[in-house]
């Protein structure tokens, strides 16, 4: 086909914090690109960009930096120095050191709310980028030489727009994945996380804590002011009582999880619940289609690895499309989608196998189990090699990086 029977080289469904990164990721590539997004595309009423607090982890920085975004996430941004595993009653205890790893940061920590805000500044720069907002996805056909889709759109109503490339960046339910037949795994934790900020009475000096307890994991990331974000795992059937709570008691509630280590919680803003679930697409790509972030995997967040991977996911589509396009190929050709879903699979299994085998050990609660995983904490806390590449793997530097999360531009 002709460019001229096409309105788009790439068409993002989904405008969150994953399908806005993409739309950033490719502009300067001379393509037409295409964004759409049910919600409005402002701060305050994209749910994508919440309250939630984000670990992004270093690689994701970078990528971040690349993109020209960093300088803008910086100053709100809080460096994670130091990391502290621990079990609730139980001696062993492991660490994490920036110093260890020679970074300025194992990580940072980030409000979704002012990583949306610099995206969609981003956004509003790029000419090559359109925005269809607020647009919801009526129908997908997906043909040989061409994805086309049906969309409501504002006061235009009814219009369809076709691609040689239709990436699904549309959250866990994916109405582009469910269209298409593309099958999911989902596997329900039973709990769900509950999150709030809490503000100490010690000052947190920058270290996050994963504590794991009987009733789930409860992680802290430091945050400005000497707060803390927390997230909370509660089981399904606990959620009411503990949400029932004033803030007296869920404090108290979180001191007897977490213990003393930062004194006594003084406060705490509004809690939210999510809940928890294990979900991997079947399919990454297909003829005209790629499946990137939570459409195509959705974690526990135990060691806070969700959005960093779904980043990745970016960095990796965004340099294939690039090499694609400069070699004067298909950009929605099986071959070259292809290149991108080979490329991301050993990071997805990896960082699937470590976030859902790490939930599931610390919940066994067998005395045998509690004993290696007590043992095996002391181990690993004096296994420098170990310990280096644990610490790469969250770091999300382990493995084949992108263009991008090596800081060269596409």
């Amino acid at each position: 086909m002709a460019p001229s029977d096409y309105d788009y080289d790439v068409l993002i469904i989904g405008g969150g914090l994953v399908g806005a990164s993409l739309a950033c990721a490719l502009d300067g590539l001379d393509l037409r690109i295409g964004l759409v997004e049910a919600a409005p595309l402002t701060v305050n009423a994209h749910p994508s960009y919440d309250d939630r607090t984000l670990a992004l982890a270093q690689g994701a920085r970078r990528i971040f930096q690349t993109l020209g975004l960093w300088e803008a996430l910086a100053p709100t941004a809080t460096p994670i120095r130091r990391i502290h595993i621990s079990e609730r009653g139980s001696p062993g205890v492991a660490h994490l050191d920036r110093r260890e790893e020679g970074v300025e940061a194992l990580g940072y920590v980030a409000e979704a709310r002012g990583v949306g805000a610099a995206l969609l500044a981003k956004l509003a720069t790029l000419r090559s980028v359109d925005l269809l907002c607020p647009a919801r996805l009526e129908t997908v056909a997906v043909g040989s030489a061409a994805a086309a889709v049906t969309l409501r759109w504002g006061q235009e109503g009814i219009v369809t727009r076709r691609t040689r490339l239709l990436v699904a960046a549309d959250g866990a339910n994916s109405p582009v994945r469910e269209q298409l037949g593309i099958a999911a795994w989902r596997w329900e934790y039973g709990q769900q996380a509950v999150i709030a900020n809490v503000t100490p009475t010690l000052p947190h000096q920058n270290v996050a804590y994963e504590r794991f307890t009987e009733e789930g994991p409860v992680a802290l990331l430091p945050m400005s002011e000497n707060r803390c974000a927390v997230v909370c795992t509660v089981n399904d059937s606990d959620v009411a009582a503990v949400l029932a709570r004033d803030d007296a008691g869920f404090l108290a509630l979180l001191s007897e999880r977490f213990g003393e280590r930062l004194g006594p919680f003084q406060r705490v803003d509004q809690r939210q619940t999510y809940p928890l679930f294990l979900l991997k697409a079947r399919e990454h790509a297909r003829e005209r289609v790629a499946v990137i972030g939570n459409a195509a995997h959705t974690l526990h967040p135990i060691a806070g690895q969700g959005f960093n991977l779904g980043i990745r996911d970016v960095a990796t589509l965004a340099e294939v499309i690039a090499e694609a396009w400069r070699a004067g190929e298909d950009l929605g050709a099986l071959k070259v989608l292809n290149r991108y879903a080979d490329w991301r699979r050993w990071d997805q299994r990896q960082t699937i196998t470590f976030t859902d085998g790490l939930n599931r050990l610390f919940a066994n609660p067998l005395l045998p189990v509690r004993m290696a995983r007590n043992l095996g904490l002391l181990a690993f806390d004096l296994c420098p090699p170990v310990k280096r590449a644990f610490a790469r793997q969250t770091m999300g530097l382990q493995g084949r990086l992108p263009k991008l999360a090596r800081g060269v531009p596409l």
